[in-house]
């Protein structure tokens, strides 16, 4: 099919979810939700065929562990779904009413924006958590996702399609672009008149190829280079647990630490503790001078390379600072806006480096990984949005929405 077929049918489904109603866009999700766990043997086979491919194909641990799903993973897809459905409706929200001193009364609500795609890797999740996240929100979606993965999205696609058909949201609202050679990237990059806002999810080069090439409207999302600043009146059993779930829980994906910054005082007491933690994970160190020199050379030499980069994998640069300022200057200079930590007991620290860092999320005693749209009560993302406008940090179902203007008069002119 051409993308130009895949656009018309997306921007008539689009019409019809928009008057939906939030009780039909609710059983939608149910039925899906319902129908992904009855089929996970299928959706299983195919991602074990993928899977198989990817090893074949020399894919890291890293991205074979964001590739693979299992029984509790295809059982968290359908809960977030389920999720998704315990949230309020976005669409009809009144978002301000005023009224003009000519007695016109103008009220803004929120809508839906129309039809949204979604260009992605090797996580077929994105791709039920991106239906889902749409469908409630009135919009249809476009999902273009990598080779790795394109077994498990047919078979999802499928089934959710299949679920669509036995409700009153018309299947094309779900539709899955199976051609996944870079010309089928770049025909939905340039699919106006059809497409309302493109966003991509995945690697740098990905994103910033979206943002780049493409003439739709694109949410960029963020390659996350997060980083973890362990000040000088940091807890060091507090800051090795952070650093520790922040870089290995799931290195692959983008809330996952990249680097830490150890403040000089500490360093030294530090230090040692935290490599321990990385080095009982397989996690590779890559430090400056100081770092080397405080874990007597247990680490490998940090390059300019390893300043700014995006590992997904279980590979940490780490830098000794001198004060706050310096990590501060460090992170903005290095960072992508994603996710942003201090260690510290220090109020007075904790409040300078909230207020000065600029990124989505800015955490104080707490692992970047929970910047994620579940873990803050959004159900699910769609992204993690690094730009700011119109949305920025996770993309739930309120960031998925326009507005415009109801405006009731009495026979006003002008």
């Amino acid at each position: 099919m051409m993308l130009e077929e895949y656009g018309k049918r997306a921007k008539a489904a689009a019409r019809a979810l928009a008057c939906a109603m939030t009780e039909e866009k609710n059983d939608a999700l149910l039925m899906i939700a319902a129908a992904i766990e009855e089929n996970a043997p299928a959706i299983l086979t195919a991602n074990a065929e993928d899977l198989e491919n990817g090893r074949a194909n020399g894919l890291s641990d890293a991205l074979l562990d964001r590739l693979a799903l299992n029984e509790a993973r295809i059982a968290g897809i359908a809960d977030s779904l389920r999720q998704v459905v315990q949230l309020p409706d976005p669409v009809g929200r009144v978002l301000e009413e005023t009224v003009r001193p000519n007695g016109l009364r103008l009220r803004k609500i929120a809508v839906p924006i129309g039809v949204i795609a979604v260009i992605y890797e090797a996580r077929p999740n994105v791709t039920a958590d991106s239906a889902g996240l749409c469908l409630k929100s009135g919009n249809a979606v476009l999902l273009r996702g990598g080779k790795e993965a394109i077994r498990s999205n047919i078979a999802l696609a499928q089934v959710m399609r299949a679920a669509l058909e036995q409700t009153a949201i018309p299947a094309d609202a779900i539709q899955l672009v199976t051609d996944t050679t870079h010309e089928s990237a770049q025909a939905l990059m340039h699919l106006n008149g059809y497409v309302d806002v493109l966003i991509p999810r995945g690697s740098k080069r990905l994103i910033q190829a979206v943002v780049q090439q493409a003439t739709v409207p694109v949410i960029e999302t963020g390659a996350g280079v997060c980083h973890v600043y362990v000040d000088k009146a940091a807890n060091v059993e507090m800051a090795a647990d952070i650093i520790e779930n922040a870089k290995t829980s799931r290195p692959s994906v983008c809330n996952a630490a990249e680097c830490m910054l150890i403040h000089r005082d500490i360093a030294a007491q530090a230090l040692p503790v935290i490599a321990e933690r990385l080095r009982a994970k397989h996690t590779v160190i890559r430090g400056d001078a100081r770092v080397q020199s405080i874990l007597n050379g247990a680490c490998e030499a940090a390059t300019q390379d390893d300043w700014g980069h995006e590992y997904g994998d279980y590979i940490i640069a780490a830098r000794v600072v001198d004060s706050i300022g310096d990590a501060i200057d460090y992170i903005y200079q290095y960072s992508t806006g994603h996710s942003e930590c201090i260690v510290t007991d220090d109020a007075d620290a904790a409040a300078e480096f909230m207020r000065r860092v600029d990124a989505a999320a800015v955490y104080h005693n707490a692992s970047t990984r929970f910047t994620d749209g579940g873990e803050f009560g959004l159900g699910a993302e769609i992204g993690i949005s690094t730009q700011k406008l119109h949305a920025r940090g996770p993309l739930g179902l309120r960031e998925l929405t326009s507005m415009k203007y109801e405006i009731f008069g009495s026979g006003q002119v002008r």
